[in-house]
């Protein structure tokens, strides 16, 4: 029974954090487009799958990732095992990365409207390894006690010098690299290894020097991909375009195979990080699973849960937003454009499930200093001013570069000013912002808008949305954080 009352209360909270999607829909569909779904049943079903999935990834994660990947990094502190927690840092980062759908997703679009320059297998590559490696970086500044906002800022004077010399057709697929490196399953464990670092050493501050991890880890991509890109449009030749995904109709036996091969992605997505953590448990560390049954259960909720997700949203919710940004760009309409950008940023910030999971470990981590529902409202202001800020510069032109460094300057004097604590959970929290739920329908938007204003290149201007969805509530949250150190009434009021 105490199970059961747990997922029913997942679910219940799942539905909640689906409201704004659906007052987003309707909104639009009924004043703007006086017109309603097709068939709003679909989307209603759709809508109800998400939070099951949702209600599901959540339960497993409380089971299995989050307990395992803390016991891992106490294990390696307690038998002072450096030279297997660095290869397992790498191995998790690499393994989480060179499989992720989102980036599989983005490397093939990159490849696709580059005529094939850029390779899409080398990019992914090379994200891969830079997650990898600057998760190595991650666990030595726990283990030294390094501050993260001096790596950060010398990440990022390097990101941003290097966006002075690359070409332009690389920078704003080199942000948004970035920003989905990190994903819905990865995010939970990666924090959790930090969190289990901080809490297994003395003098370790959970909330400071547990979180960070995601932020490194969505910024050095940034560095590689950039890197990459001067290489190749210096030295490199045209290579073969990507082939365009096949219409696979509505033929149903087309639909069972898409659902197959969509549960096949989700193994193929939480399969490489589990065996890395089963190897170094048993074979490095030779010690047994604790509570196997119940992780292994944990395990196959995430599995299943994820699944349910992605089916739901593409059941319901995709399709209707595409179409939607497809009708707004058809009005051309750039208010109502701007309007829709910010409230479904808004909307699908509040129900990013990664989100959820980050701010409740955020909230326990810090009591009475920070409130993971506020957290996830300021982050989801952040996403929307992020993303409206990013269709705003499509529609209007303007090199991208000297957008989003502006973003970037601004979040590293706010460094300067923010409370300490707040720091890396802040740009953690811009990590797990783009996940499942927001890429997709971000990144089609993006490539959307720049095809239909005149004088934009897609490739140029289309990618870069994630950017500054990832940049914006790295901003919000550190001036949620010094709002709250200035007014300390309103703390005790939001408690």
């Amino acid at each position: 029974m105490e199970h059961l009352s747990r997922f029913r209360d997942e679910f219940l909270k799942a539905l909640r954090n689906l409201l704004p999607i659906v007052i987003v829909v309707v909104v639009f569909q009924v004043l703007v487009f006086r017109s309603m779904p097709d068939d709003p049943l679909e989307l209603v079903a759709g809508l109800l799958i998400v939070a099951v999935g949702i209600a599901l990834f959540l339960y497993g994660l409380d089971l299995s990732i989050f307990p395992v990947g803390k016991n891992l990094a106490n294990q390696f502190v307690r038998r002072g095992a450096l030279g297997l927690l660095l290869p397992f840092g790498f191995a998790i980062g690499f393994a989480a990365s060179i499989a992720e759908p989102a980036v599989i997703a983005v490397a093939e679009q990159a490849q696709l409207v580059s005529e094939g320059r850029i390779n899409g297998l080398v990019l992914r590559f090379i994200i891969a390894v830079s997650v990898g490696l600057v998760l190595i970086l991650g666990i030595l500044r726990v283990l030294r006690g390094w501050a993260v906002y001096k790596l950060l800022i010398g990440g990022y004077v390097v990101v941003l010098g290097l966006s002075y010399v690359a070409p332009p057709e690389i920078i704003g697929l080199a942000y948004d690299s970035g920003g989905v490196t990190t994903n819905i399953v990865s995010v939970p464990l990666i924090a959790a290894i930090g969190l289990g670092l901080a809490n297994s050493i003395r003098g370790r501050s959970l909330l400071a020097d547990g979180f960070g991890l995601v932020a490194l880890c969505v910024m050095v991509p940034m560095i590689g991909v950039q890197l990459y890109g001067v290489w190749v449009y210096t030295f490199g030749g045209a290579g073969e375009a990507a082939p365009s995904p096949a219409d696979t109709g509505e033929d149903p036996a087309d639909w069972v195979l898409g659902m197959i091969l969509g549960l096949t992605e989700m193994v193929r997505e939480v399969l490489p990080i589990a065996a890395v953590v089963l190897f170094f448990q048993w074979v490095a560390l030779r010690r047994k699973l604790p509570h196997p049954l119940r992780v292994v259960v944990g395990f196959v909720m995430v599995l299943v849960g994820l699944y349910a997700f992605v089916v739901g949203l593409r059941l319901g919710l995709f399709p209707l937003g595409t179409l939607m940004a497809e009708q707004l760009i058809e009005q051309g309409a750039p208010a109502l454009i701007l309007l829709f950008a910010l409230l479904i940023g808004f909307a699908v910030t509040m129900a990013e499930p990664a989100l959820v999971a980050i701010g409740e470990q955020a909230q326990e981590a810090s009591p009475g200093k920070i409130s993971a529902f506020a957290v996830r409202v300021i982050v989801a202001v952040g996403v929307a001013l992020g993303i409206g800020f990013g269709v705003f510069r499509i529609i209007v032109g303007g090199p991208f570069h000297y957008f989003i460094m502006a973003a970037y300057a601004v979040a590293i004097v706010l460094v300067y000013f923010a409370p300490k604590y707040i720091i890396a959970l802040a740009f953690d929290l811009g990590g797990v912002t783009t996940s499942e739920v927001t890429v997709p329908l971000v990144t089609a938007l993006g490539i959307g808008l720049a095809a239909a204003v005149e004088g934009r290149n897609v490739l140029i201007d289309g990618f870069g949305l994630i950017a500054y969805a990832s940049i914006f509530p790295v901003i919000s949250v550190m001036v949620y954080a010094m709002v709250m150190e200035r007014f300390p009434r309103l703390r005790k009021e939001q408690e």
